[in-house]
């Protein structure tokens, strides 16, 4: 499933949202630094883990040794103002974006002399670029011409995942990461560039347009290195490495993310998105590729290996855990911090689940605050049901247009448990639309498409935003007026123009509704990522299961157990379970995530039919060797190292919280032991922290010999069955008299 990432820097005031490179990624818990140095990420995304801080001045001081002058430029800065995003991909790639404002932090560093790698070799100026770079025909350490192999082509074209078949027709000759291609690295002595993204990141979509679309860029990075692309939703292996290093060398990251490494994959340098042509301060492309092969010729051989682990956040006190969440609550808009907004599925998860067992005050008020703020403002589709990604605003008014499977399914999950904690019929209707939504625009086959990009036709928002004129013209003048009253419409618009409905109301206004969305789906549709990734529709089985039992819909649980057992048809061989479904082929790694989140949807059928009790066992077997030396591990491939696990839950429940989840309810239903867990920091953990309430025995264990009616126990419950008949809650048992 994807894994946590980060977004780019900066979000603007209400209303004129500012678009930036590396804003497509979806929150990562490292700090994002804006133009001027500043942490303008929201409070739920920062992270004081000081054995990465630590590790990370080791490699600077390592890489300052080395003498590698770029490391002080974080590509992932922006211009100051924002890019004609919607321009970039209709520009020809070798013309400049417009003008702007930005720092040159590159331009702030000594500038490295560029000399060819032969003292007598021939140097060639790239018009345009100032420095001078080695001709293309000159290779590293006397390698010579470019040996005639099968890499001279781009062959994403016998790619299945989508997002590397959008790069299918770049001049540069991409290759898909394989021990055939790493083994002619190696031989050929040739310098890897890795470049990782996903199929619905924007800016993914613009340097594929621009710098790997420009004929020069592309001609020295088919000289001087081995091109290899990678999507991070199918090797989610390759970019937490590979991100974890830039955050160690620049404290911030996001995708594209684009690293340079030797022959042997140990990486040198690191950067987000940049240009083809120098603009606003960034360096394009070509010159920083020219920096890194100089530095490569000089220093390759003493290049260190880069190593990291992926340690626990830290412990936290019982009793202060849900004053440290209200302290990053904002208290006026909703959500956490006073920047962009995500919608922070895993803490209103935990917040709800302590306020089934305790009442607290201040808690129910900012559940409710950031629930309704979800739901009236911009990260909800009003028309159809479901979320888009994030807000790039504290007032949660435009979004990022993109809508992942992750985020619907989390989202479920999140509102039909708080209809029944704080019983609210919106939360239930919140609800209903995102089950809508699943059905009409993810379901595929009996599985979950992965995504829909934020973009159509090179255009951000324009399938989802509209003008008051044409929104009259659909309604009649009595529908207008009402809808009017219950939604904002400004004169201006909010979104380049446009208008982004947001409500200002409850009042019901299902038939306009539906009048609108029948004619915004006569429009271009954004397009969808069809990969079927095995982890994140574990995960929207869970939430349909636990939507079908909140909501009294057993139709959604029974949907939940189908995707289960459609899921184990397509992944599971009985020896191992694989991590993708792309272009009619199964992927063949695999996974900690997709082990952990199967495993965790199918103790929860376990509740309800004793029959699933031997697959939920062979799972947690199965998820065990992921489990090295006390250290759980994300994945051993034979093409690339072992890579620890996350244990940080943002977007999304981490790999680790998965699996200490799955493992504790599987205890609980096995009638053995659940291991003792401590609490770990809020805001990183709070997914962790509900298996530690299972671990000390916060959830109901209703013992019974035929499965209870859902709607007769409390949210906080696991049926198991088996006599006597009694209900185990904080290490008292009673007999059952619901």
């Amino acid at each position: 499933m994807p894994g946590q990432g980060l977004d780019g820097p900066g979000a603007a005031a209400h209303g004129q949202p500012r678009f930036v490179p590396g804003r497509d990624a979806p929150g990562r818990p490292l700090p994002v630094h804006g133009l001027h140095g500043r942490d303008v990420r929201p409070a739920l995304h920062r992270v004081a883990d000081h054995r990465l801080r630590q590790h990370a001045a080791e490699v600077r001081l390592a890489l300052d040794r080395q003498r590698l002058d770029l490391l002080l430029y974080d590509h992932g800065h922006a211009p100051g103002q924002r890019h004609q995003r919607n321009r970039l991909l209709a520009r020809s790639a070798d013309r400049r974006p417009g003008p702007g404002k930005g720092q040159d932090h590159l331009g702030q560093c000594r500038r490295i002399p560029l000399r060819a790698v032969h003292g007598h070799a021939r140097q060639k100026r790239i018009q345009g670029h100032g420095d001078e770079l080695p001709a293309p025909e000159t290779v590293g350490k006397g390698q010579g011409l470019i040996q005639q192999t099968f890499l001279q082509r781009n062959n994403l074209d016998r790619a299945n995942s989508p997002y590397l078949r959008q790069h299918k027709d770049n001049p540069v000759w991409w290759q898909e990461w394989g021990t055939d291609v790493l083994q002619e690295a190696v031989g050929q002595n040739k310098p890897l560039f890795v470049s990782v993204g996903y199929s619905t990141c924007h800016w993914c979509h613009v340097m594929a347009a621009e710098a790997f679309s420009d004929p020069a860029t592309a001609q020295f990075l088919n000289d001087h290195f081995i091109c290899i692309k990678v999507d991070r939703e199918t090797r989610p292996d390759i970019d937490q490495y590979l991100m974890h290093f830039i955050q160690a060398q620049s404290g911030s990251g996001g995708w594209p993310l684009n690293v340079f490494l030797t022959p042997d994959q140990r990486p040198v340098f690191a950067l987000t998105y940049a240009p083809a042509q120098p603009m606003r301060g960034m360096q394009p492309l070509l010159m920083i590729a020219g920096k890194v092969l100089e530095y490569f010729n000089a220093h390759g051989t003493d290049i260190r290996p880069f190593n990291f682990s992926a340690d626990m956040p830290e412990a936290a006190r019982p009793g202060t855990i849900l004053e440290e969440l209200l302290a990053g609550h904002d208290p006026l808009y909703g959500g956490f911090g006073a920047g962009q907004k995500f919608p922070p599925h895993s803490t209103l998860l935990y917040m709800l689940y302590r306020l089934s067992i305790e009442n607290h005050p201040e808690s129910e008020k900012a559940c409710r605050l950031t629930l309704d703020a979800m739901r009236r403002n911009g990260l909800h589709d009003h028309l159809q049901g479901g979320i888009f990604r994030y807000c790039v605003d504290r007032q949660w008014t435009i979004p990022h247009f993109e809508k992942m499977l992750y985020d619907q399914a989390m989202a479920l999950w999140v509102f039909a448990l708080a209809f029944r904690v704080l019983g609210d019929e919106a939360y239930k209707e919140m609800a209903v639309g995102i089950v809508r939504c699943l059905e009409e625009t993810f379901a595929m086959d009996g599985l979950f498409a992965t995504a829909f990009d934020a973009d159509t036709a090179h255009h951000e928002g324009a399938t989802y935003v509209w003008q008051s004129a044409e929104i009259k013209a659909v309604l009649s003048n009595e529908e207008f007026a009402s809808f009017t009253a219950s939604y904002n419409l400004p004169e201006a618009g909010n979104f380049e123009g446009a208008i982004h409905l947001t409500r200002k109301d409850d009042q019901p206004l299902k038939n306009s509704e539906e009048k609108l969305l029948t004619q915004r789906r006569q429009r271009p549709q954004p397009e969808r990522d069809e990969k079927v990734l095995c982890g994140v529709n574990a995960l929207a089985a869970c939430a349909l299961v636990q939507a079908g039992r909140l909501l009294g819909r057993p139709d959604l649980e029974e949907k939940g157990s189908r995707t289960v057992k459609k899921l184990l048809k397509v992944f599971w061989n009985g020896k191992q379970l694989t991590h993708a479904l792309a272009n009619g082929t199964v992927q063949k790694q695999s996974f900690l995530s997709d082990a952990a989140a199967l495993l965790l949807a199918v103790t929860m059928l376990r509740e309800s039919d004793e029959a699933w009790a031997g697959t939920m066992n062979v799972l947690a077997a199965y998820m065990s060797g992921f489990n090295e030396q006390c250290r759980w591990i994300e994945s051993n491939q034979a093409d690339f190292k072992p890579v620890a696990a996350s244990a940080f839950d943002h977007p999304v429940p981490s790999a680790v919280s998965l699996a200490v989840m799955g493992l504790a309810r599987g205890a609980v239903l096995n009638n053995a032991a659940v291991e003792a867990l401590e609490y770990r920091r809020p805001l990183q953990s709070d997914f962790f922290n509900i298996a530690v309430m299972i671990s000390q025995g916060l959830f109901h264990q209703v013992h019974s010999k035929a499965a209870i009616p859902w709607e007769r126990l409390p949210a906080n419950t696991i049926q198991v069955r088996g006599k006597p008949e009694a209900d185990c809650f904080q290490g008292q048992c009673r007999p059952l008299n619901f």
